[in-house]
């Protein structure tokens, strides 16, 4: 039996010194009171250059914050030793430069998402355990501030006349903000972080998110251009995983993604990437995705990337799918593969296209080939539990065979379940594609391998 462990956490970049399991705290410990720390840290503010504070890197930035404090205690004659200094120093650097309390969880590799419930409750997932850090921002105001920077590096606003939105750092990391009126308790905050280091399946194999054949046989789907939907629950690893599938596109092949926020990796050079816009101020200009479906079908793309399918685009997903675009994925929220169906179904008819259930399942059975499972397990493990073939309809009910399906078979000593995959050894309805790739022999010997696995 192969052995079984999480999918790795997504870290923005590399701590330099891991301080702290949960963190270092937003405002540093001093012995002067916190009003005259205030009048510090406005003090500091307001002698500061912004344009020289701007054109100067942390590491620069940093020496100087920490002179310009002394000299202000010194002044008004307040206790502060150098480590208090230092401490206060990095908080006004992340404050002016980064994303304040927020820059020391974003350098920690071992967290994979960051909550913020209001100022004062910081909550992590790390080794898919979530727990509460002593992480603070100063009052909403502050929190309020790095919430609006965030957006506005992505060029979306976010403020009480449009108190949600969804934004992306630097290095991809997924961000939804919402602000009062609709966060009772202050502006809520959820950061999904990805990591620095592509992933591939020789790492997912490493880590336990499926085993050697599971992995051979979605490689052969990628090459042999099977229509593929990874479906899952929300941090189920979806992403990772359709990140590490488009590894196998060839790179002679022009990818168009569409993506609500851009958050996928691909490696591909001839790759062309589309994001949404809302709309301005007036309600104008809204851009959604399925104008973005409909325009890249006249992009010449040899494969269409959809990174969420949420609502009425399904319908234009399926046509990309049934014209020509072989190769095409993207990823669905849904418990099972039988869901993800039911769900494609009911956005279709979003659309109010007009379309019989019968004539929509027909067009669904034409255009997937298969279904990727995803789950995030009680263990807090990231694992693949079921690749479905949809094989066709019986009368109008579509025909789904389980190619692999994961079976829990007890718990280890470190509270981590162990499992096998029961394969199909059914030679599956795109047998001729698989043939036209010379991929028959693979896909078969990588379900034989599977049934030999203890």
């Amino acid at each position: 039996m192969s052995g079984v462990v999480s999918l790795p956490t997504f870290g923005r970049r590399r701590a330099e010194d891991t301080a702290g399991a949960a963190g270092l705290p937003a405002a540093p410990a001093t012995s002067a009171p916190p009003e005259a720390i205030t009048e510090l840290r406005a003090q500091c503010l307001a002698r500061l250059d912004p344009a020289g504070v701007a054109a100067l890197p942390p590491e620069r930035l940093r020496p100087e914050v920490e002179r310009l404090l002394s000299e202000i205690a010194t002044e008004r004659r307040l206790q502060l030793n150098a480590r208090e200094q230092r401490a206060l120093a990095a908080e006004l650097v992340a404050d002016m430069l980064g994303l304040g309390p927020l820059e020391t969880l974003l350098e920690d590799d071992a967290i994979a998402d960051i909550m913020v419930n209001g100022p004062h409750r910081v909550f992590v997932e790390r080794g898919g355990k979530v727990a509460l850090t002593d992480v603070r921002f100063r009052d909403s105001a502050h929190l309020t501030a790095i919430c609006q920077r965030i957006a506005a590096a992505v060029g979306r606003r976010v403020d009480e006349s449009s108190p949600m939105v969804d934004a992306r750092l630097k290095d991809g990391s997924r961000v939804n903000i919402v602000l009062p009126p609709l966060a009772l308790d202050g502006p809520c905050v959820s950061i999904r972080k990805f990591g620095k280091k592509s992933i591939d399946f020789a790492r997912l194999i490493g880590f336990g998110a499926l085993t050697e054949p599971v992995a051979q046989v979605l490689q052969i789907a990628a090459r042999a251009r099977l229509n593929v939907v990874i479906s899952g629950g929300t941090g189920s690893g979806k992403t990772t995983l359709m990140n590490a599938m488009s590894r196998l596109i060839d790179h002679g092949e022009r990818i168009v993604t569409v993506e609500d926020a851009a958050e996928l990796q691909l490696q591909q050079p001839h790759i062309v990437r589309l994001e949404t816009r809302p709309p301005s101020l007036e309600g104008k200009g809204e851009v959604t995705q399925r104008d973005l479906v409909r325009n890249a079908l006249r992009m010449r793309p040899d494969r269409i990337i959809i990174g969420e399918v949420r609502g009425a685009e399904a319908f234009d997903m399926l046509q990309a799918m049934n014209t020509g675009h072989d190769g095409s994925m993207s990823t669905i929220h849904a418990n099972t593969a039988r869901d993800a169906l039911t769900r494609i179904e009911n956005m279709v008819q979003m659309g109010n296209m007009g379309l019989p259930s019968a004539a929509i399942r027909i067009q669904i059975v034409s255009a997937i080939d298969l279904i990727v499972q995803v789950e995030r397990q009680r263990d807090g493990g990231r694992r693949i539990v079921q690749v479905t073939e949809v094989c066709g309809m019986e009368g109008e009910v579509v025909i789904l065979n389980d190619v692999f399906r994961l079976e829990t078979i007890g718990e280890r000593p470190d509270g981590r379940l162990a499992g096998r995959y029961v394969a199909s050894r059914a030679r599956p309805g795109f047998s001729e594609r698989l043939a036209y790739f010379n991929l028959v022999e693979p896909w078969m010997a990588a379900l034989a391998a599977a049934g030999q696995e203890p």
